[in-house]
């Protein structure tokens, strides 16, 4: 039995799109399954819109979330001549032919069928035509002779047994009259040559996989599995689209999800394995599968992705979450300052209750981070004559304490409720004002601890003054 093999195959005209991720996660977790291997193809054929910045982003963002591939990419681009030798192959063995229909005429064909309503199919027209009657103005493309008769049956993995009439599959163009391959011509090479065993791959290819399969058969060579995955929809049920709002793994860096949160929730996307929800990386490669994977169409959920990166948030080694987070900061606020990581570090405990992301982690630590308090003016507006006192008053039995602790602070803090008459708000308020700048944040015994005395003692002494 042949060692399995897969490819993922983006064209690098943009960014990669949350949709292109998964299937090169699905991709990957079943070769990593089946001890196989996993390739990445560069699809570049299309000179005018492919560049390398999009194909630095492709492989960064395949390694941010943990894909690995085999091998170096590779380069479809270096690969054309082994396509036009095969579509003159095919050309050779009259599986293939000239066909010297003027752009006109095309476009008056194609207007017909707009106009009956029905999809355009080409008419054949030079199918059975002799080139001794082809015009010496036009410059032919080379059709593919695409089967008229009976009927495909498609054994896809995924989605069963798919069939449709032959007579529906144009006679499709696999060189343009530029002498450049098109895009079946060189998938169908590309994938004979890389000995692929699967190809697994939207479900919006499959007349693509017809085609392809007319080519290996007229080449004579062995058929490839193909498995064709449900496409990702947004919430209101539409296709996803690179127009979408969070369609890349940028969208979702930038806002701090986290790579193995993002990988979980892709991995859940159109796949399930029993009732469970939270998969480690081995465990991924462990139980997934192409059973596993439904027929239907999967909607892109910002919620749930929230709610997984929330859990990854809170399970995840501090040590590892600290350093997701300087990283983060570093690409995509500002670096943090040596002299404050320890403290973030320190505080991570409570800087991630109820953060969803690492931004909100970042927003949370802005006490930390900042020198300078930067007070929110409308909960500035809070601090009044009693909340001075009450600020005084803490000061004045903070600065008595040699080394600051929840045992100590909490006594002076109930001690203050009862002479201002008082509750906890009261007293708790005006100090995570003059402390934060806001009213809202951690909880003030987190507050002054994470900050120190010395830091704790400036800025109250700077709000009462």
């Amino acid at each position: 039995m042949k060692k399995v093999a897969t490819r993922f195959a983006p064209s690098p005209t943009g960014a990669l799109h949350i949709g292109g991720v998964r299937t090169a996660l699905f991709n990957w977790l079943y070769s990593k399954n089946h001890n196989g291997k996993f390739y990445l193809r560069v699809e570049d054929t299309d000179k005018e819109r492919s560049k390398d910045e999009f194909k630095d982003q492709i492989i960064q963002s395949l390694k941010w979330i943990g894909i690995d591939y085999d091998g170096e990419e590779y380069i479809q681009s270096k690969k054309v001549d082994d396509h036009i030798k095969v579509a003159n192959e095919l050309l050779k063995n009259g599986n293939a032919y000239k066909c010297y229909c003027s752009s006109e005429e095309i476009e008056e064909q194609k207007k017909r069928a707009r106009q009956k309503k029905i999809p355009y199919i080409y008419d054949r027209k030079w199918r059975d035509k002799s080139e001794n009657d082809a015009p010496k103005d036009i410059k032919p493309v080379i059709r593919f002779k695409s089967k008229i008769d009976g009927t495909s049956i498609l054994k896809d993995l995924v989605q069963g047994n798919v069939e449709i009439e032959n007579n529906t599959i144009e006679d499709f163009i696999i060189l343009r009259n530029d002498g450049t391959p098109t895009y079946n011509l060189s998938a169908s090479v590309d994938d004979h040559q890389m000995n692929m065993t699967h190809i697994i791959r939207g479900d919006d290819h499959k007349i693509n996989t017809f085609k392809q399969i007319q080519i290996y058969q007229a080449m004579k060579w062995e058929l490839p599995s193909f498995a064709h995955i449900p496409l990702i929809h947004t919430i209101q049920g539409k296709k996803l689209s690179k127009r979408d709002q969070a369609s890349t793994l940028d969208d979702y860096s930038k806002i701090g999800i986290m790579p193995n949160a993002l990988r979980n929730y892709l991995l859940r996307l159109g796949w399930s394995y029993k009732d469970k929800e939270i998969f480690t990386l081995d465990e991924s490669i462990k139980y997934f599968n192409l059973e596993g994977i439904g027929k239907s169409p999967s909607k892109l959920d910002m919620s749930r992705i929230l709610s997984m990166n929330e859990h990854y948030i809170k399970n995840i080694n501090e040590n590892d979450l600290f350093n997701q987070l300087t990283e983060y900061c570093k690409l995509y606020k500002s670096e943090i300052q040596s002299d404050k990581k320890d403290k973030i570090k320190k505080s991570l405990t409570f800087l991630k209750n109820k953060a969803k992301t690492l931004e909100d982690i970042f927003n949370n630590a802005q006490y930390i981070i900042k020198d300078e308090v930067d007070f929110n003016k409308d909960d500035l507006k809070l601090i009044d004559d009693k909340a001075i006192k009450v600020i005084s008053d803490f000061k004045n039995q903070f600065e008595k304490i040699d080394v600051p602790s929840r045992e100590i602070l909490e006594p002076i803090v109930n001690d203050l409720i009862k002479s201002h008459g008082t509750n906890f708000k009261g007293v708790g308020q005006p100090l995570r004002i003059a402390l934060t700048g806001s009213k809202f944040g951690p909880g003030i015994y987190d507050i002054i601890l994470s900050l120190g005395k010395e830091e704790v003692q400036k800025r109250l002494r700077a709000k009462i003054a």
